[in-house]
């Protein structure tokens, strides 16, 4: 049995609503950019980027991307921690991890 919680059609129907809009897309994959194809991150090494970082590269207000992250946060899909005035988030390596045994799962089942 896994140490880590499964997700279950309501998380995975909200994961891919947050993922469903492109600002949001475009912040999630800036925050897996430390990954190459293929690879996965251990939990020691998974990218974190400043709030700041990430206002620097969107074409975006503050507050839309402060809604947008907590959109992401909310699925599961980021984690945010506050260090004094600045803001980290990073990828949820976990939920990652179950996503991709729920795709190989699917592509193994389809295959005849």
């Amino acid at each position: 049995m896994s140490k880590y919680k499964t997700i279950d059609s309501e998380q995975l129907v909200d994961i891919f609503k947050a993922l469903a809009n492109s600002h949001r897309l475009k912040i999630f994959n800036i925050l897996t950019s430390c990954c190459t194809p293929g690879a996965s991150c251990a939990s020691d090494e998974v990218f974190s980027c400043c709030v700041g970082d990430l206002d620097s590269q969107l074409d975006i207000a503050a507050s839309t991307l402060s809604h947008h992250l907590k959109e992401l946060h909310r699925a599961g899909l980021i984690h945010m921690q506050r260090d004094g005035k600045q803001v980290y988030c990073s990828v949820n390596t976990d939920v990652m991890k179950q996503l991709e045994n729920i795709f190989s799962s699917q592509l193994v089942g389809a295959q005849l």
